[in-house]
């Protein structure tokens, strides 16, 4: 992946649920309003993934998408990676599969 502003890097941790997607959506949304290029959202510490969660990241994808912004998807792991590919959204999201660069190197 290319250097990203790390203002719109979002790191995951745990269950996204009902009770915790509303806090995603609002993260999202704030980092939305100001329309960046990408956001990032790091999967790499998520356990578990509901459909309340993945419901908002579809909206997520089609608000950043009307301005013509990208939303990328890293560090699946194989806890929440199946979640995706079999509702197929892997085919919708974008997926980086490889390591995201610090602002150091």
């Amino acid at each position: 992946m290319a250097r990203l502003d790390w203002e719109y890097f979002l790191p995951l941790e745990g269950e996204i649920d009902l009770h915790r997607s509303p806090r995603l959506e609002r993260s999202l949304a704030s980092m939305i309003k100001k329309k960046p290029e990408q956001i990032v959202v790091d999967f790499s510490g998520v356990t578990f993934i509901d459909s309340s969660g993945v419901a908002v990241l579809i909206r997520a994808l089609q608000n950043i998408r009307e301005y013509g912004g990208k939303l990328t998807l890293s560090g699946l792991n194989d806890k929440v990676r199946p979640i995706f590919e079999i509702t197929r959204l892997d085919q919708v999201f974008i997926i980086d599969p490889g390591d995201i660069e610090s602002p150091a190197d």
